[in-house]
């Protein structure tokens, strides 16, 4: 039983992590239908952001996700007016984007690269490697603060979407674009900042990555289909579902990793995404799919 127990702790402080790291993906999605395979990059993109101005300043990484998230969500601003901006009324305008957030995922890897080498690098506050042991169980402390600051993040997330204007013209642009724009709403707008804070998001995750994994901007090809795995479970646009899927396979997996192996931790994840498509291709949250 404090197996099972131990198992849960150290899956549910994970899923948490994991929830930050798919909110901004789902975000995006839901507002834009951009599927954005360049999103576990800007997570890399923040780790580093992170990760320097610990290793130049000592800046806690935790207290330098504020900036990762500015400096993310600047980039993100830019990147929308740059590449996705023009063909946004297309009607293939979510086919084209898997496209050209590949080719994005691309150029950022390389530049990166290119910068800071393929060497793997990881942020280390000195928490990172302590744990707070209750009996016989022990937390790690590194993921328990991280998964407490993706949670204050998540949740000042929903309640800027449920309790500010700005909030309520992004949830009406989600739920029906065309009728947000019949009603006033500067959907081009909308969409600009959504982009944005969606990509803040992944900097804000990926100052706590920095500390949690190892990282190298190559990395990203791995984090895709997990991320996509988590987005899919919950339903694509869905941010409740996203949380739901990232808490529910992170600790699947952490039960699998335990008892079958590392290996197929990792597995569960795709495996999940495989699934899902078969049996249940719009999600939990998701709306039904209805045929042609």
């Amino acid at each position: 039983m404090v197996d099972v127990i131990q198992i849960l702790i150290l899956g549910l402080a994970l899923g948490g992590v994991y929830a930050l790291m798919a909110s901004g993906l789902t975000l995006i999605f839901g507002v834009m239908r951009i599927v954005n395979l360049a999103h576990p990059i800007m997570i890399i993109a923040g780790a580093y952001v992170s990760y320097w101005l610990f290793r130049l300043y000592g800046l806690d990484p935790i207290l330098s996700m504020p900036i990762a998230a500015v400096f993310m969500f600047c980039v993100g601003l830019i990147l929308y007016k740059l590449v996705f901006e023009r063909e946004a009324a297309s009607a293939k305008y979510s086919e084209m984007t898997v496209l050209l957030t590949f080719a994005v995922a691309l150029c950022f890897d390389g530049a990166l690269g290119a910068m800071f080498s393929n060497t793997q690098r990881v942020t280390s506050p000195s928490y990172a490697t302590d744990a707070i042991f209750i009996g016989d169980l022990f937390i790690p402390t590194g993921q328990l603060y991280a998964g407490i600051a993706s949670i204050a993040v998540i949740g000042a997330l929903m309640v800027f979407l449920h309790f500010t204007r700005f909030g309520y013209a992004i949830r009406a642009t989600t739920q029906n674009r065309a009728a947000a724009q019949l009603m006033g709403v500067n959907v081009g707008l909308v969409s600009l900042i959504t982009f944005g804070i969606g990509i803040g998001l992944a900097g804000a995750a990926g100052a706590l990555v920095s500390f949690i994994f190892s990282f190298f901007p190559a990395k990203h090809w791995e984090w895709i289909a997990i991320l996509m795995s988590l987005v899919v479970l919950g339903g694509m646009g869905k941010l409740v579902g996203a949380i739901v899927g990232a808490i529910l396979l992170s600790v699947i997996a952490a039960f699998v990793g335990t008892y079958a192996g590392a290996t197929w931790s990792t597995l569960t994840f795709f495996l999940a995404l495989f699934v899902i498509l078969l049996v249940r291709p719009q999600g939990l949250f998701g709306d039904k799919i209805e045929e042609a």
